[in-house]
């Protein structure tokens, strides 16, 4: 019998403890994982390039041998078949999550005879999103129930990073 291959895609703008939860639940399920770092130059621009998205995935996945994480870019249903797999893996966290990803599913099955198998999120991670983390961070709160400490650390040096370059516009503005 051949290896059962999946391929997980998404941003991971960050990446949050729902992806990594997902990523540990595929890889016992499957003989091989691919992370599929999505780059989307139709997509708002991400806070972290794609090589530091791969590189922090990387990180968190270490400890799990049979996953592997690569960028792409193009259609999902292309690399999933240069990655020789057979399945997307894709998490569920609401009904609305599931209407739009039964659709992709439709499609991929009836363009590219790509079954997806979805993995229903854990009830501490359903409502929690990267763009929510990224929201929250930026206005201060504290996310590290939402993401591993080394994503909180990158997320919090990127936003202050961001947040002096602001400052320095607004400090050369003259006042009113």
């Amino acid at each position: 019998m051949s290896a059962r291959t999946a391929v997980f895609p998404g941003t991971f703008d960050p990446i949050s403890s729902g992806h990594l939860d997902v990523i540990r639940r595929g890889a016992a399920l499957f003989d091989r994982l691919v992370v599929g770092v999505a780059r989307n130059p139709g997509k708002e621009a991400p806070l972290f390039t794609a090589q530091e998205r791969v590189e922090v995935v990387r990180e968190l996945v270490e400890d799990l041998p049979n996953v592997e994480v690569r960028s792409f870019e193009g259609m999902t249903v292309d690399f999933v078949r240069a990655m020789d797999a057979q399945v997307i893996l894709r998490g569920i966290r609401t009904f609305g999550d599931f209407e739009y990803e039964f659709q992709l599913a439709l499609a991929n099955r009836a363009f590219a005879q790509v079954e997806t198998v979805f993995v229903m999120a854990s009830a501490e991670n359903a409502f929690v999103r990267s763009t929510l983390i990224k929201e929250a961070a930026a206005l201060g709160a504290d996310i590290s129930r939402f993401v591993p400490p080394a994503v909180a650390e990158r997320l919090r040096r990127r936003l202050a990073r961001g947040n002096d370059q602001s400052a320095g516009l607004r400090g050369d503005e003259s006042p009113q």
